[in-house]
């Protein structure tokens, strides 16, 4: 049974990379239009995600945010990019990962899974994640948003059954943030260092990087054993969490005149503002009709 549960769960895993395919809209706020519009149902399936997105709180943080859009011009300037060239052939890998892999497989996700079932997929997965915000609330000082996690934690596995229902947040109104330990070294007055396009991984700085590999030593599905079901769960988190954002990626690459600096130039821009604790990034904008 496992000699074709390997293949399938690696796939699934390396082709998830370009989740900031589920991360960038275009500066207006809003979907462009597709290029390879295809098909009604690829729109159809995008309408019914962001319709989705919209009745969730947004957890988790686009790119593109409207009142931040106004200083893209000078983002260019934040970060360093001495590995353009290595940067680029990455990024077209990565788009090939997503546009040929990770895209279709979501799209097909999303006409099989009903959309209550997807959602519930995601709380149980954000629920899951709870350790790694809360220790990263714990490391930047933020007491009351420690606590504020732990209740939701508390509340959402008890009477959300195990995560699968948002219950603090419907019921109790409890909004959370969303922290790691990039954001953590950012708190601390450690810069971003040079601007990376990492395999698989997508747009990150140095200091994300090593952010990266501290939320790894907290992240509970990196527990999991048989390590097959570690990585069918991250598969499963990556594709679940995409097939809300079908479309965006590809509206993004369409309404950008250079798509490789304007992700880079979004990215460094979305990341200090989470850093800073901008009010209009940790909103966490959810799309508007």
């Amino acid at each position: 049974m496992k000699s074709y549960l390997v293949p399938i769960i690696m796939i699934l895993t390396l082709i998830t990379a370009p989740a900031v395919a589920g991360n960038i809209v275009n500066q207006s706020g809003q979907p462009a239009s597709f290029s390879d519009s295809g098909s009604t149902a690829d729109q159809t399936i995008s309408a019914a995600g962001r319709a989705d997105t919209a009745e969730d709180d947004g957890f988790e943080a686009d790119i593109f945010q409207e009142d931040q859009a106004d200083q893209s011009q000078s983002t260019h300037d934040m970060v360093a990019d001495p590995l353009e060239g290595l940067n680029r052939a990455v990024f077209v890998f990565n788009d090939k990962l997503y546009m040929y892999g990770l895209r279709p497989i979501a799209k097909g996700y999303a006409r099989i899974v009903p959309s209550f079932a997807r959602q519930g997929v995601k709380h149980f997965f954000k629920n899951l994640l709870f350790p790694i915000r809360f220790v990263n609330d714990l490391l930047q000082g933020k007491g009351e948003a420690a606590g504020m996690e732990f209740c939701a934690f508390f509340i959402n596995t008890t009477l959300g059954f195990g995560g699968l229902n948002d219950f603090a947040r419907k019921y109790v109104g409890i909004q959370l943030q969303h922290e790691d330990f990039g954001q953590t070294l950012g708190s601390y007055g450690i810069g971003n260092g040079i601007y990376l396009m990492l395999p698989v991984l997508g747009p990150s700085s140095l200091r994300d990087a090593v952010g990266r590999a501290g939320d790894r030593l907290i992240d509970p599905i990196n527990y999991t054993q048989p390590w097959e079901l570690s990585w069918g769960a991250s598969g499963l988190e990556k594709v679940n969490k995409t097939s809300f954002r079908i479309g965006e990626y590809e509206a993004f690459k369409e309404a950008a005149i250079d798509p490789y600096t304007a992700m880079r130039n979004a990215y460094i821009q979305n990341r200090n503002a989470l850093v800073n604790d901008l009010v209009g990034a940790q909103k966490l904008k959810s799309f508007k009709d």
